[in-house]
């Protein structure tokens, strides 16, 4: 653990951005920016653009060789990028399919769902359920594939299984969200008590991107607000990971503590001192390459060694 590490990723965090609000476009352009500087692993991956539910994916498998492993049909991760629903992409969220893949041996879908303001809720929801129904419809064993997935994309590896779940879907073996989004109506005391000390969001920030997505919706939906509206009876093991100085830090601890109360087998585990997503900075940060260590070991531990998924001709 280094203090030194956390405060020079704190800094790069709380680079001061243009003045006044930012457009959409604005908005997703800088995400690219940021997000290119993260470190993927391209020695020990290989990947492919490909389809997937009829959407856009990118396919994430082992790279063969020494260090690499190989894609040796363990299972299969259908990864949801972060981004607020507004932006993000598969490619941004590489250094976390990337190593998540390169630690695990496990092949991963990232699916490129559609995002708002040009697609509101439930678009995100309704392609990353058309995205595990296709990989059902080729044959995999739900128990060889695992949900993951990071801010936006965390809470919709949670909402995909209750909506799975309500469509009489069988469930994956397993979901991991990285803090993820998964209270709508932004009722956590982390709110206010760590303003400041996130260096990523503000209130203000997350409620323009969030009414991008909710595009008049109920925040209470409980595919909007998991954490505190949603019966979570019946989900399957789940990781949650957070930071502790996050403004979403109770979307994480009140997802746990309803998951809990409603049978789930769940793990919370908070990191002290450390940003939103912060398994992004893999290999710039300890606190980052512990924590997908212990991803990838909960992922082994749960997706059966069955079930491969068939890779698309073409």
């Amino acid at each position: 653990m280094s203090r030194e590490q956390r405060i020079r990723v704190d800094g790069i965090l709380r680079q001061p951005g243009p003045d006044g609000p930012r457009s959409v476009e604005e908005i997703r352009a800088g995400f690219r920016e940021l997000m290119a500087r993260m470190i993927v692993p391209h020695d020990r991956i290989r990947t492919a653009p490909t389809t997937l539910g009829g959407r856009p994916a990118l396919r994430v498998e082992p790279a063969a060789g020494p260090g690499g492993g190989t894609d040796d049909g363990t299972g299969t991760i259908l990864y949801f990028h972060g981004g607020g629903w507004v932006f993000g992409s598969p490619e941004t969220a590489l250094s976390l399919t990337g190593h998540l893949v390169a630690r695990t041996g496990l092949p991963a879908y990232s699916l490129d769902y559609r995002l708002a303001p040009e697609h509101p809720f439930p678009a995100a929801i309704e392609d990353t359920l058309a995205a595990y129904r296709a990989l059902l419809d080729r044959g995999a064993d739900p128990s060889a594939i695992a949900f993951a997935g990071d801010s936006a994309g965390g809470g919709l590896a949670v909402t995909t299984c209750l909506a799975a779940r309500d469509a009489g879907l069988p469930l994956p073996a397993a979901v991991l969200a990285f803090s993820p989004g998964t209270d709508a109506t932004r009722t956590g005391e982390s709110m206010e008590t760590k303003e400041g000390i996130d260096p990523i969001f503000t209130r203000a920030a997350l409620e323009h991107t969030g009414a991008l997505y909710l595009a008049g919706a109920d925040p209470r939906h409980p595919l909007l607000s998991p954490a505190v509206h949603a019966d979570l009876t019946g989900l399957p093991p789940m990781l949650i990971q957070v930071g502790a100085n996050e403004v979403l830090l109770d979307d994480s601890t009140r997802l746990a503590a309803r998951a809990s109360a409603a049978g789930v087998d769940v793990i919370l585990d908070v990191t002290a001192d450390v940003p939103h997503v912060f398994q992004s900075f893999a290999g710039v940060l300890d606190e980052a390459d512990e924590a997908l260590d212990r991803a990838a070991l909960f992922l082994r531990q749960r997706v059966r060694a069955t079930g491969a998924v068939p890779t698309p001709a073409g």
